[in-house]
């Protein structure tokens, strides 16, 4: 395997569970989980926990009955009126267990695992998070939309909004395309990867402006937004937790793929860095065939 995919792999492994896995890890959730009882509620990691507000103690005895999303947040129902709203920040995951392997209690600081809810039958799932770098956030409350920061400044959902919404939230930010799609008060659910994957469709450049789209710029920009989600979505759901990341990767057409032939036209995936995260794009679909400025290397150059 060369060097390019290799680091691509690496790369990727780090990108935020998006609005397709997130959908799937609810789907899978309401499948297996809904409907039974809370057993026990164990933190490890006290910083991921955002609130005590119900105490993690209090969910004893009460059942699961609902699991869904608001835009990259997973969000779980508990009893009558407790949510456990969680947001896997770029290294966290959900893993669910059929069976623990030890009843005894998680003790503070277990690795990587922040979190663990115990169930009934004796199944349940791991919130973990790799690396030193803790964003991992899981929130008790009661109402998600008003006591948990990130879902109260959301946006409308990727996948609910009309062509027409989708225009007037776009024209809320006077920016670079890229960016304003993965602006959750814009638009709730994309991140970086499928940002990529959706202009890649679109044939657009990230750089373009929003202000400057035509509306035909935009229908075609919406249309491939509701393909590659729905895409996604309709990949994801019904892969177990596990299985998730692998069918993200295999799906993708330009992100993470840096090096690597365009699958429309088989031009060389290019990629501009960043500090903290990187695009990929195909020059000839999307750009003109004119390679865009990559920052960093430019830096380095001067």
């Amino acid at each position: 395997m060369c060097y390019h995919h290799l680091h691509a792999r690496k790369r990727y492994r780090e990108g935020v569970p998006e609005l397709p896995e997130v959908e799937a890890l609810a789907a899978y959730l309401r499948e297996r989980a809904v409907g039974h009882t809370v057993q026990r509620f164990e933190v490890s990691s006290f910083s991921a926990l955002k609130t005590y507000e119900p105490a993690p103690s209090a969910l004893a005895g009460l059942p699961i009955v609902s699991a869904g999303r608001h835009g990259k947040f997973l969000d779980i129902g508990i009893g009558p009126e407790v949510h456990l709203v969680v947001h896997l920040a770029r290294a966290g995951w959900l893993h669910y267990r059929d069976a623990f392997k030890s009843p005894a209690p998680l003790k503070p600081g277990s690795g990587p695992i922040a979190i663990r809810l115990r169930l009934d039958d004796g199944s349940g799932f791991d919130l973990t998070e790799a690396g030193t770098q803790k964003s991992l956030a899981a929130y008790l409350v009661r109402d998600p939309a008003t006591e948990v920061p990130g879902v109260a400044r959301l946006g409308p959902d990727a996948l609910a909004v009309s062509r027409d919404e989708f225009a007037a939230r776009l024209k809320l930010r006077n920016g670079q395309v890229k960016g304003v799609l993965v602006d959750q008060e814009v638009l709730a659910g994309i991140g970086n990867a499928y940002s990529d994957e959706i202009l890649h469709v679109a044939k657009m450049s990230p750089f373009a402006l929003t202000q400057k789209l035509t509306d035909e710029q935009i229908t075609t920009l919406y249309e491939a937004m509701r393909e590659v989600e729905t895409d996604a979505v309709q990949r994801s759901v019904g892969q177990r937790a596990a299985e998730l990341k692998g069918e993200k990767r295999a799906g993708m057409r330009v992100h993470a793929r840096t090096g690597l032939p365009c699958p429309v036209c088989g031009d060389t995936v290019r990629e501009v860095s960043f500090a903290d995260k990187s695009l990929q794009y195909c020059a000839t679909c999307q750009t003109g065939g004119k390679p865009l400025a990559d920052r960093r290397l430019s830096k380095l150059v001067r």
